[in-house]
C-alpha cells in the first residue's frame, strides 16, 4: 500500500501543473488579440478605446477647439470615459479635462505639479487626481492591465485658469510630459504631447518600442514636419505615425504633406486622419 508520504510529490506536481494551466489561460486572455481604436479630435485631443474596452481620453480640448467636429463639442458624445491623460497645463490640452473627469468620475493622470494644482484649485476631488511622476509607470486599472508611462517632452506647462471672480490667473503646472500607453494585448502608443526635438527620443524608443506615435508637426510651438520626420526616420522608427497638433492656428502651419515629403522613403507608415475619424490598429 502506498503511504500519504509517498503520494505527496505526485500530488504537488499535479497541483503545480494545474496552476500553470490556469496561469497560461489567464496570460492568453490578457494578451488576446484585439483592435485598438484611435479617434483624433483635433490639436492633441485623442480618444483611445483599448482592446479590452477601456476608454482613455488624452488632452481633451474640445468645446473651444476649432478643429473638433461639432458632434464632439458635447462632452457626452465621447461616451463613458474611464481615464484622462493630460500632457501639460496649457488651455489647448487641459481645458475640458476637469469637466470630463467630474462628469465620468474618471481619474486624471497629469504632470506632478498639475496634479497638485487640480486639488489646490478644487478643480476635481482629490480622489480623481491620479498621483505619478515623469519616468514612472502606473497600472491605473489594476495589475496585469494597461500600463501608462510618463516620458519627457520638451515644452513648458503653465496653468491659466479663472479664479472665483472670473479673472484668469496663471499657476505652475508641472513639467510637460508625453505618454507611452501599453494596451492589454501589448500594442504601444506614444502620445508625444507638445514637444520640440530632443535626442533622448531615441532612448525612449529603445526602451519602449512604440508601435504608433502621435507626433506634433505644426511648428512654431512644437516640432516642424522636418523635425518630426527626422525623429521618426532616424531615432524612433515606429510602425505607424499619426501627425497631430497642426492647422489649428496660423502659427501651426506644418502640414501632413510636408511631413510625408520629409519622411522620404522611410519604412514608417504615416496615417493621416481628419478630426473625428477613427483608425483601428
Amino acid at each position: 500500500m502506498l503511504s500519504f508520504r509517498s503520494l505527496r510529490p505526485a500530488f504537488f506536481m499535479r497541483a503545480l501543473l494545474a496552476l500553470a494551466l490556469v496561469y497560461n489561460a489567464a496570460l492568453s486572455w490578457a494578451q488576446a488579440p484585439g483592435k485598438t481604436e484611435v479617434l483624433w479630435l483635433g490639436q492633441a485631443a485623442t480618444r483611445i478605446t483599448t482592446p479590452g474596452g477601456k476608454v482613455i481620453v488624452i488632452d481633451p480640448w474640445l468645446i473651444h477647439n476649432p478643429k473638433t467636429p461639432a458632434a464632439f463639442k458635447n462632452l457626452d458624445a465621447l461616451g463613458k470615459v474611464d481615464l484622462i491623460l493630460v500632457t501639460h497645463a496649457h488651455t489647448d490640452h487641459f481645458e475640458d479635462a476637469p469637466a470630463l473627469a467630474n462628469k465620468n468620475n474618471a481619474r486624471i493622470i497629469s504632470p506632478q505639479g498639475l496634479q497638485a494644482q487640480l486639488i489646490s484649485l478644487n478643480l476635481v476631488p482629490e480622489s480623481l487626481a491620479f498621483r505619478m511622476g515623469k519616468g514612472g509607470t502606473a497600472m491605473p486599472f489594476g495589475p496585469n492591465s494597461i500600463k501608462v508611462t510618463q516620458v519627457r517632452a520638451e515644452h513648458d506647462s503653465e496653468l491659466t485658469w479663472p479664479n472665483a471672480a472670473g479673472k484668469r490667473e496663471t499657476h505652475a503646472g508641472g513639467e510637460p510630459v508625453g505618454y507611452i500607453i501599453e494596451m492589454e494585448n501589448g500594442f504601444k502608443i506614444w502620445h508625444m504631447g507638445d514637444t520640440g526635438l530632443f535626442g533622448d527620443m531615441r532612448l525612449i524608443a529603445e526602451m519602449y518600442h512604440p508601435d504608433l506615435v502621435l507626433a506634433p508637426i505644426g511648428g512654431h510651438f512644437v516640432m516642424s514636419p522636418a523635425d518630426a520626420a527626422l525623429a521618426m526616420r532616424e531615432w524612433i522608427r515606429p510602425k505607424f505615425v499619426l501627425p497631430i497638433h497642426y492647422g489649428t492656428t496660423p502659427q501651426l502651419a506644418g502640414t501632413p504633406a510636408q511631413f510625408k515629403a520629409a519622411l522620404g522613403n522611410s519604412s514608417v507608415q504615416m496615417i493621416v486622419a481628419d478630426p473625428g475619424q477613427k483608425v483601428d490598429f
